[in-house]
């Protein structure tokens, strides 16, 4: 069965890797075309749903990379805003374990600068759900038209929503003032575990997901790294372990999931309503194979999620 068309919207960003440089008073840097919704939207592709994402790109260098890095993933752009702004640049430092804590060079960036006319403009018609999330929903003056946007989406296409919070670029507080009002226009809220510490700290995360239900969630998934994901449908719960990897890095491991969620609503033609129909059983195989795609996308550097036919023959071994 094949999937109706997932609409992404929000950022693409730069992120610059440090690398060994041939002088001490050098710093190398490696650029890979990142940033949350863009990530998902590349898996979603790479995974074979038809994905058309809504990004301001940048003419400077590095939108050229992100434009080619999307095209090539199979990305539609034809919604795409060619943007006289420059691009926004987040500069990564990876820990013992391969996670990366970012900084950002975002003031007055391409990402952020929506207006209503630009996405008045989308045609939503052939969409089955509308993704966004992370700095799209919280940098201004761009933060209130995506919300509109998404409010005037509802009626007609599942909403799902990362909250992906950036606790450097943008206060906690800014996120928590806004997530009871996301979880009005969601039917899916995926995020991490470090998301649930920096917006309710020291909250259980089944507490956690019962306020997000009472205030219009009806799927909320929680991943937690090594130890797979919590998937709440309506207050019904279910743990779904994580896949064994070799882990290069985590960047673009939850982007990743939540596209292969998606993904897997999709092609069992369960998005494009409210997920009234959805059973807890259609959420526990969905999260199976998200947490699939984000092993694989740990086991190799950079946000670089698998392709179809890669995922594929990793299920026909496991078969074997």
């Amino acid at each position: 069965m094949s999937s109706r068309q997932i609409t992404v919207l929000g950022e693409c960003v730069a992120d610059a890797f440090a690398e060994p440089a041939s002088a001490s008073n050098e710093l190398a840097l490696r650029v890979l075309p990142g940033g949350g919704p863009a990530n998902t939207a590349v898996a979603l592709a790479r995974l074979g749903t038809p994905a058309r994402f809504l990004a301001r790109l940048s003419g400077d260098v590095f939108g050229r990379l992100f434009r080619t890095h999307l095209e090539t993933s199979g990305v539609d752009l034809s919604s795409a805003v060619r943007a006289a702004e420059p691009s926004t640049l987040a500069v990564a430092e990876l820990d013992d374990q391969g996670r990366a804590a970012f900084s950002f060079h975002a003031q007055n960036t391409a990402d952020w600068q929506w207006t209503a006319e630009e996405l008045a403009r989308v045609d939503l018609s052939e969409t089955a759900c509308v993704h966004t999330g992370s700095l799209a929903l919280v940098q201004e003056p761009g933060a209130s038209v995506v919300e509109d946007f998404l409010a005037a989406a509802a009626p007609h296409a599942t909403i799902s929503i990362d909250p992906n919070v950036r606790p450097l670029l943008v206060h906690p507080d800014v996120y928590r003032a806004r997530m009871a009002h996301w979880c009005g226009l969601a039917d899916v809220l995926r995020l991490s575990e470090d998301d649930l510490e920096l917006l309710l700290p020291g909250t259980p995360p089944e507490e956690a997901c019962d306020s997000w239900h009472a205030a219009g969630a009806r799927l909320v998934v929680i991943t937690r790294g090594a130890d797979g994901a919590l998937a709440s449908l309506a207050g019904d719960r279910i743990q779904v372990p994580a896949v064994s990897t070799s882990v290069a890095d985590t960047v673009g491991a939850g982007d990743s999931f939540t596209a292969g969620l998606l993904h897997h609503l999709g092609i069992r033609g369960l998005l494009g309503r409210r997920l009234t129909e959805l059973r807890l059983d259609d959420v526990a195989e969905a999260c199976r194979f998200a947490t699939r795609v984000a092993a694989l996308t740990c086991s190799v550097a950079g946000p670089n999620p698998p392709w179809k036919d890669r995922l594929e023959q990793l299920t026909a071994t496991d078969r074997a």
